[in-house]
């Protein structure tokens, strides 16, 4: 996982060393490659290992047809297990037990929480353009963005809220703070590899390394912190108190509802979700929401650099419709619907730069599926993986510019009415991908997509509204370059140095030099 790509690069040096090796063998290699192997070798293609065999897609009817038959194609297995640290949730079960979790953590991201994640990313986007426009430039892009998330997620989840702070500011020195409840999230994600390879429990050996200890401490940190949180929205639905809107709460409540009416319709008591299977999902949800997040508003603020003409096009629609109310004055519920093309920026940037691809299993069973014209057996214990970056960019799909940056395909217009006003524009919407056979997976698909879809999109949403209202970004030109050439040379860094570690990501943002100025 960390030294494929550069192994591949030293082989690249051989006189043999170019070829189907070194074009396939490394993680990531889909980012590079995009539609063009699907193009040449066909809309499935297979890689056979010594352990298993790997089918490839780029055929958005038949990723469809895999997400509909979620009893056929499931999970496998060793790419879920290791999001059980804290336990089971609803990213790691099937069956049954899926359907158990799916149904309570559905119903816990509601518009109570919506409203609570767009309040705390204004906050949170207010304090980060402070910071970013009191310095000439900046080179802590991805760094800030993980802190604007991490916050996100501690309001969201917990009802913690935390001030802003940036990369090279001290951390304000709170009561909050100094529980170590924030640093003990923020080590669990940062540090996630050794966690998820080791396992939590080994950790805590005296022989391995002082930070591998200091993760085990961390998580015992953010256990106290959700066994706290956990008991105490039980304490409080028992008396019947006024609950706060947030993840947990609404976690809580729901896993207590659905345990309830299990009682009255089988004559027994049945939990919802057991206490570790609660602390399983706040794990899943901070361990995809963060990560995910935080990398594509950063890939997201770099690609919006490039196109200065975008952010006039967002910043215009931003003004629009808070005309006359502050930013922290604003609501999720009168806001958010009225910003397509702020929402469209979003579905661009996940569409370019997918964060995670789901892979499917066969399992023990051979399976048929379609693709294309054919119908083909693929074998037991095969793994299927959807190839997101060729089905976001196949010009099959997307048409010629399928490789560019451009939110505007997700717009589309009504034409004005008979008699009205001549200085009267057409009413813009939101293109929202077809629920199945869509080219577009970015959440997946099917009813195991991702059930926090929505806070993410709100979140990037809120932020892109807390930047671009009064600001706008440009790449700081280096020695020789003009405003044009400092553009193109970013726009050539987000894609030649976008890649995989844990989740996609800019590999080095602190080569990104912005500058932000007033509008």
């Amino acid at each position: 996982m960390i030294v494929d790509r550069k192994i591949v690069q030293w082989i690249r040096r051989i006189p043999v060393g170019s070829g189907t090796f070194t074009r396939f063998n490394w993680r990531g290699w889909e980012i590079w490659d995009r539609y063009k192997a699907h193009q040449q070798l066909g809309d499935g293609i297979i890689f056979v290992t010594p352990g298993k065999n790997y089918l490839q897609l780029c055929d958005a009817e038949a990723v469809s047809e895999i997400f509909q038959r979620r009893a056929d194609f499931l999970r496998p297995p060793e790419a879920t297990e290791m999001l059980n640290i804290f336990g089971p949730n609803v990213g790691t079960t099937d069956g049954t037990q899926w359907q158990r979790h799916r149904k309570i953590t559905a119903s816990s991201f509601n518009e109570q929480v919506n409203q609570r994640v767009w309040m705390e990313s204004i906050i949170q986007s207010t304090g980060l353009i402070r910071y970013w426009s009191s310095k000439s430039s900046i080179t802590s892009v991805a760094a800030d963005t993980r802190t604007v998330s991490l916050h996100v997620m501690s309001g969201a989840i917990f009802g913690k809220s935390y001030p802003f702070w940036g990369a090279d500011e001290d951390v304000p020195n709170t009561a909050e703070n100094s529980s170590g409840y924030g640093e003990a999230l923020k080590m669990i994600l940062d540090r996630c590899i050794p966690l998820v390879v080791l396992g939590r429990k080994n950790l805590s050996k005296p022989w391995l390394p002082k930070s591998f200890r200091e993760l085990y401490h961390a998580t015992l940190v953010f256990q106290d912190h959700m066994t706290k949180a956990y008991e105490g929205e039980k304490r409080a639905m028992m008396r019947n108190d006024k609950l706060e809107n947030n993840l947990m709460t609404s976690l809580v409540r729901a896993s207590l509802a659905d345990a309830d009416q299990k009682g009255k319709t089988t004559g027994f008591r049945q939990e919802g979700l057991t206490e570790e299977e609660v602390y399983g999902n706040v794990f899943v949800f901070n361990f995809a929401g963060h990560d995910a997040t935080a990398n594509s508003l950063a890939i997201g603020i770099c690609l919006l650099a490039t196109r200065p003409d975008l952010q006039d096009w967002i910043a215009e629609e931003i003004n629009n419709t808070l005309t006359g109310v502050e930013s922290r004055e604003s609501s999720y519920e009168a806001a958010f619907p009225r910003l397509p093309r702020c929402l469209a920026v979003v579905y661009e940037t996940v569409r370019l730069y997918t964060a995670v691809a789901i892979a499917k299993s066969t399992g023990s069973s051979p399976q048929s599926l379609k693709i294309g014209t054919n119908t083909v057996l693929i074998p037991k214990n095969t793994v299927i993986i959807p190839n997101y970056s060729a089905l976001h960019t196949h010009p099959r799909y997307w048409g010629d510019d399928s490789l560019e940056f451009e939110p505007k395909r997700w717009i589309t217009h009504t034409p004005t009415t008979k008699g009205s006003p001549a200085s009267s524009r057409p009413a813009e919407h939101f293109k929202e991908p077809t629920t199945r056979n869509s080219p577009f997976v970015g959440w997946s698909g099917g009813a195991r997509s991702c059930p926090g879809r929505k806070f993410a999109q709100v979140e990037f949403v809120a932020v892109l509204v807390g930047l671009f209202r009064d600001f706008k970004v440009l790449p700081v030109p280096f020695k020789g370059e003009d405003e044009g050439m400092a553009r193109a040379r970013l726009l050539h860094q987000i894609r030649t140095d976008t890649g995989m570690r844990l989740l996609l990501q800019m590999l080095h943002p602190e080569r990104a030099v912005l500058e932000w100025k007033k509008r």
